[in-house]
């Protein structure tokens, strides 16, 4: 099994990766129902929900909880299915294709119930979970405050003890909140007496609580988010969700899989935008032939399907990773689960970075191919473009997530979790005599493993050098820890890429993805370097930097290959398929 973080300083197997291909049966069955509903169900209706309808939204809930959509992360014993994290992702990957009713979903399913099921005690299970798993219940998940975005611990909102010691008393104002125009039940937080930041489930109906005007947003049209007043709400004591004081855990363990949803909700919606694009290019003819014969249109549609296929490769292996770490957990445990999960926090993290950033070009990319029809509102990119925009805001600013990526790593190798730092001083000795690995010639994909190791040398080099220069003040070198986060982004993902599509090959021909992986690792790699090089810069001078700038030359220096060929193969099959070729 491997832990967190440890793909860093670790040799990492084909075989030791969960990939797409490896769905079961249930998994694809899931998949394909999951498709159907949004596709016969969701569409059809979708006018409606971007209109705010909030009476269908909650029908479509209720409809998708019957199916058990809503209830995979909810035991068995509470009224859900209680079914593997991978299921999980696989529903929130298809979903994405709802628009903002996947919104809806997913903050429901992901951050509103995961609370309760991770921390909730016996009695508020049985009273709350067995509605959010049939929809009859609607959850949101109140966090942020006008004056506490990313510093979400930050939150002014009080809670004081009532006389009679049965009521917590709420006082503050919660903003931006997903669900906020209907749901039944808020997860938020507050401080007990000022300190002490403390978890609660609120009821809608609780007296003293009001919910505020709907945002006029950029996109998601059909979602609600608006602000919950509390003013002397009275919150019964048995409302409080895990320990007085220890919200901070209900906050930032929920998040984790937050992340890891919405790098599976980007994953389905690039694909979909890679579907709508290809057909456009071949339906939209111009100088008499389809726009999809032109080079620099195929080149669009190579490097969106090359970026939706590391961003499923780097999903699924996480979620895999993290399925596996669960096996020795109970399934009732549900803070154990959450501890299991926050293991992953780096991952989790990339993969909401990566995943956000990944779509913004895709769809950016999906209105390009568009031309002028792709800023009109009837075609569907150009909702596409206004929606994916809040996912490098949500669950964590992609700015923040770029913090804790290297802070938790870097937490982790001074508790001696992670080996990273005696890695980094192994590697120090051997400055002078580092080369690239040589491949072995003629194994598929063995020169794209080569630069991921490489990549990683690279990384321990930049990352060793700016802990030794830094210590303790590293955390105010954000520019150093941005750059440090790009290398470890960049890591996982190429290396997610090859190894799915090495793990493809041993399965028989496997042509669509070593293309896919190839077109990807040759995009990413030259900016290891780059990066590399802007944080050694900021770190060192004269001749110190430029005897680790020759290193770093030596280690990312690599011979180029015919990506334009490979983004045109990738194309040819994308058109010939009218669809993502996997």
């Amino acid at each position: 099994m491997t832990k967190g973080g440890a793909f860093l300083i670790e040799t990492v197997r084909p075989e030791d990766v969960f990939t797409p291909e490896d769905f079961s049966e249930e998994h694809l069955m899931v998949a394909k129902t999951v498709t159907d509903f949004v596709n016969d169900v969701v569409v059809p209706r979708i006018e409606a929900v971007e209109a705010k309808d909030f009476e269908a939204l909650r029908e479509l809930m209720r409809q998708a909880g019957e199916l058990g959509f809503l209830g995979v992360d909810v035991p068995e014993e509470y009224g859900g299915e209680g079914l593997d994290k991978i299921t999980s992702m696989v529903v929130g990957e298809r979903m994405a294709r709802g628009g903002s009713f996947a919104v809806a979903m997913l903050a429901h399913t992901g951050i509103g119930t995961l609370p309760v099921v991770f921390f909730g005690n016996e009695e508020q299970k049985k009273k709350y979970l067995p509605g959010l798993a049939k929809g009859t219940l609607i959850a949101a998940y109140a966090l942020t405050e006008p004056g506490a975005g990313s510093d979400a611990l930050n939150a002014k909102t009080r809670a004081v003890l009532s006389e009679d010691g049965q009521y917590y008393i709420l006082n503050g104002t919660k903003q931006f909140i997903t669900n906020a125009g209907f749901a039944d039940v808020f997860i938020t937080f507050a401080r007990v007496d000022g300190e002490k930041f403390t978890a609660f489930i609120v009821d809608r109906d609780t007296p003293g609580v009001t919910i505020g005007p709907e945002e006029k947003k950029m996109g998601l049209d059909g979602s609600s988010t608006c602000p919950v007043i509390f003013e002397d709400a009275r919150v019964p004591v048995a409302n409080v969700l895990g320990e007085i004081g220890r919200g901070h855990l209900v906050a930032l363990n929920v998040l984790d899989i937050g992340r890891l949803k919405l790098g599976a909700a980007c994953a389905g919606s690039g694909k979909l935008a890679v579907e709508i694009s290809a057909k456009y290019a071949l339906q939209r003819e111009q100088f008499g032939r389809p726009i999809a014969r032109f080079g620099l249109i195929q080149e669009k549609l190579g490097r969106m399907a090359a970026h939706t296929y590391a961003v499923e490769s780097s999903v699924y292996r996480t979620t895999g990773d993290i399925e596996e770490r669960l096996a020795g957990v109970a399934a009732g445990d549900g803070e154990q689960v959450a501890r299991a999960i926050a293991d992953y926090a780096v991952e989790c993290s990339i993969n909401k970075v990566y995943g956000s950033e990944a779509l913004d070009f895709i769809v950016d990319e999906a209105v390009q191919i568009h031309g002028g029809y792709g800023y009109i509102k009837e075609y569907l990119v150009e909702r596409f473009y206004r929606d994916a925009r809040i996912n490098r805001i949500f669950e964590g600013t992609n700015e923040i997530n770029r913090l804790l990526i290297p802070g938790t790593l870097l937490r982790r190798a001074m508790k001696g979790e992670l080996a990273l730092l005696a890695a980094a001083q192994r590697l120090a000795k051997e400055v002078l005599e580092l080369t690239p690995a040589m491949p072995v010639e003629d194994v598929p994909l063995a020169r794209e493993a080569a630069l991921v190791e490489a990549a990683k040398k690279v990384f321990l080099l930049v990352g060793g050098t700016a802990a030794q220069k830094f210590m303790d003040k590293i955390q105010e070198e954000q520019e150093i820890l941005a750059a440090l986060a790009d290398l470890v982004i960049a890591i996982y993902t190429m290396e997610s890429a090859v190894l799915r599509a090495r793990k493809a090959l041993t399965r028989g021909p496997a042509e669509d993805h070593v293309a896919l992986a190839q077109a990807y690792v040759y995009e990413v790699f030259p900016t290891v370097e780059l990066r590399a090089r802007e944080a050694l810069a900021a770190t060192l001078e004269g001749d110190e930097l430029l005897t680790q700038l020759a290193v770093v030359r030596r280690l990312a220096r690599y011979q180029p290959v015919n990506i334009v060929g490979l983004r045109r193969k990738i194309a040819g099959r994308v058109c010939e398929l009218e669809r993502y070729p996997l």
